[in-house]
């Protein structure tokens, strides 16, 4: 179990989706109250711990965690400011096994989980595959099938289609993707998402389908076989 601590709804729900989809089980909790009440009953694999959070911050709950002999040995990874080198620093000295710089990829994210996770041999290397369909999706070799022929697909058209898979049936705002796939400080414009979309489109062939737009909204991942573009 992988506990997520962020404030923010709308990247606390995308990195559980994530985790989830790339094998692991992940939960998550708004504030530090919330998560001391779930620890109390459990004790997760690892820990993603937001800096700022209403009420105590994610600084003091790292040091609470590393000063309790029952939790010091969880791996956490920290989500700090973009720029902020004080909090990383802050972090790793009290015992943080690694930092994200927000505005941070989804897989980026899964990629250092699995990372920490071998390092501090808690756990064995998660699920790696993503099957929707006749698409195949292979975390550990980056890989993609579709119909049991390898897909080739560039760096940020294999994280878009990732975002896709493992939230099927979720819409997503090109704003949305851009932020998830390039981050939030991207300074290129939303067409970037269409025509990245049209190349994987493209590359699927007959298994295109799946990516749907949403008319007036963005696009989705439509795991019902019968639908079509």
């Amino acid at each position: 179990m992988i506990f997520c601590v962020e404030d923010d709804a709308g990247i606390r729900d995308l990195m559980i989706y994530t985790l989830n989809a790339s094998g692991f089980r992940a939960v998550g909790f708004e504030n530090a109250r919330e998560f001391y009440a779930a620890l109390a009953d459990d004790t997760p694999e690892l820990i993603m711990l937001d800096i700022m959070l209403p009420g105590e911050d994610g600084i003091s709950i790292l040091k609470r965690l590393k000063a309790d002999a029952r939790t010091a040995d969880i791996p956490v990874i920290m989500a700090t400011a973009k720029g902020n080198e004080y909090d990383k620093v802050i972090g790793l000295d009290l015992g943080a096994d690694d930092y994200l710089a927000k505005p941070f990829g989804m897989m980026e994210m899964a990629s250092r989980v699995r990372a920490v996770l071998r390092r501090s041999g808690r756990a064995a290397e998660k699920q790696q595959l993503i099957r929707v369909g006749g698409l195949e999706m292979n975390l550990g070799e980056h890989s993609v099938t579709a119909d049991g022929i390898r897909v080739q697909l560039t760096l940020k058209e294999f994280e878009l289609l990732h975002t896709f898979m493992t939230s099927p049936g979720r819409a997503f705002t090109r704003e949305q993707l851009l932020s998830s796939v390039w981050s939030e400080d991207f300074l290129g414009e939303t067409r970037t998402v269409d025509v990245h979309i049209r190349h994987i489109r493209q590359k699927l062939g007959d298994d295109a389908h799946y990516i749907e737009t949403i008319r007036g909204v963005g696009y989705k991942f439509n795991d019902r076989q019968e639908n079509r573009l």
